[in-house]
């Protein structure tokens, strides 16, 4: 029998999914599900591309 892994959802829209998926190994990624493209994240890279995100959001918010 394969260990479990435990998989929450983060956010979701009609055409997004973000989930994460803790492994047996106490390692956690990160899954972005954009229409049909999924993309992994490693919990390093997965906080960079959150402060990639904020940026990101900051700038929009200051162009109106």
């Amino acid at each position: 029998m394969e260990p479990e892994v435990k998989t929450t959802t983060l956010a979701e829209t009609d055409e997004y999914l973000a989930w994460k998926a803790e492994e047996p190994d106490n390692e956690t990624t990160y899954y972005l599900q954009l229409n049909n493209v999924t993309i992994n994240f490693y919990d390093e890279e997965w906080r960079s591309f959150m402060e990639f995100i904020r940026l990101l959001v900051k700038e929009g918010d200051k162009r109106g």
